[in-house]
């Protein structure tokens, strides 16, 4: 039989697509929506969902798990049972589906499939953080506020057990993807098996770099212990440079009381105002202070979209994403001193904000959704042939 053939007989492909939960959003929810993109015909299976934080899905077919039926108490604190939703997702009925594609940072990827001729693929922020590569940190400050203590004292009962039902569903996923070079490396170490790469979608048509710069940096991220906001505040304070920092969470007010007179805060809110001054920002800011380790960090290329050089914590997915001395700059330890000398030197490099618009480019999200396409076509013809 042919390949015409082959492809007139398999038709198009049903896919659903599988996310953790829905009830923030951030830069795995905007890989789900580009996924919506590439298959829109796709319906989007999720634990738990909350349209009020997710306005952009409002129009999409999301489909919950049994969890969302719980008492809204209750799903505020889904985060605290990774063992109900190993369960919730191991009960859906995806067996309509040819292709199942998953977008996975915790349980998603526990989906079954039920006939032989299905294929699941993983696209995989990161193995299980709290479980695999940061546990002791996680064990540390859990960034549960007030509920620390609780966390702390649960997580050498219930990660063992957890680890184990993460790594046997791995063994299932039938193709992984990393999001970054850093994770394929942790989806061989964890889970023993081989990954691709396919770096997030970012929507760069909606910055434009400003020829004239201005005379402040930016720090933006959710103000929780491990994004690290603290160094970019010390650091700017030593300098006396201009910093606005964006963004909101549990470390808000502890940021603000280290903060010098050159430090400014704003919202980071969905919201068409709060995003306008953010795009404006990072069109003509000095510089983007990323002081975090992250498995990609998608607001690195939307600073560079907008023209920004990136001063970045030189590992995990900055890596992927900063050239050195020409989109941005390293600093090799997250210390306030790495900070400051990172910052001085950017300051002595002429950055072209065109040539790191350019770079930003090679990450849009048209790019990742004909990938991504290109990507399931070509795997659900290799299991035919």
């Amino acid at each position: 039989m042919d390949e015409m053939t082959r492809s007139e007989q398999r038709g198009k492909p049903k896919v659903a697509i599988v996310h953790d939960w829905l009830t923030n959003m951030g830069g795995a929810e905007k890989v789900v929506l580009a996924f919506h993109e590439a298959f829109p015909d796709a319906p989007i299976y999720t634990s738990t969902y909350n349209p009020a934080k997710t306005p952009a899905f409002d129009e999409l077919d999301v489909r919950t798990t049994y969890l969302q039926k719980l008492p809204g108490f209750l799903r505020k604190l889904h985060k605290f049972m990774p063992f109900l939703r190993v369960r919730a997702f191991r009960s859906l009925d995806l067996s309509e589906y040819d292709i199942i594609l998953s977008s996975s940072s915790a349980e998603s990827k526990q989906v079954r499939k039920t006939r032989d001729d299905q294929i699941h693929i993983c696209y995989c922020h990161t193995p299980i953080r709290y479980y695999w590569s940061h546990y002791d940190e996680y064990r540390a400050d859990p960034g549960f506020g007030k509920f620390n203590w609780a966390v702390r004292l649960l997580m050498p009962f219930i990660v063992p057990a957890q680890k184990r039902a993460d790594y046997k569903a791995a063994q299932q996923v039938d193709f992984f993807i990393g999001n970054s070079s850093t994770v394929a490396e942790r989806i061989t170490k964890y889970y023993d098996r081989p990954a691709d790469v396919l770096h997030p979608p970012v929507e760069t048509g909606r910055f434009s770099p400003s020829k004239k710069r201005d005379d402040f940096y930016i720090a933006l991220a959710r103000h929780i212990p491990y994004k690290r906001l603290d160094l970019a505040i010390t650091a700017v304070n030593e300098l006396g440079v201009k910093l606005r920092v964006f963004g909101n969470g549990s470390e808000r007010k502890a940021l603000e009381r280290l903060a010098g007179p050159t430090v400014t805060f704003f919202e980071g809110s969905p919201s068409p105002e709060d995003q306008k001054i953010i795009v404006n920002s990072l069109n003509s800011a000095k510089g983007f202070i990323f002081p975090a380790e992250e498995d990609f960090g998608i607001v690195q290329v939307e600073a560079m979209a907008g023209g920004t050089p990136v001063i970045a914590y030189g590992v995990g997915g900055s890596r992927d994403i900063v050239i050195e001395d020409e989109t941005g700059v390293f600093f090799e330890e997250q210390t306030t001193h790495s900070v400051i000398a990172a910052i001085q030197r950017a300051e002595s490099i002429s950055f072209s904000p065109d040539l790191i618009r350019k770079h930003a480019e090679t990450f849009d999200k048209a790019i990742f959704i004909r990938r991504i396409q290109d990507y399931v076509d070509a795997h659900r013809t290799s299991q035919d042939l």
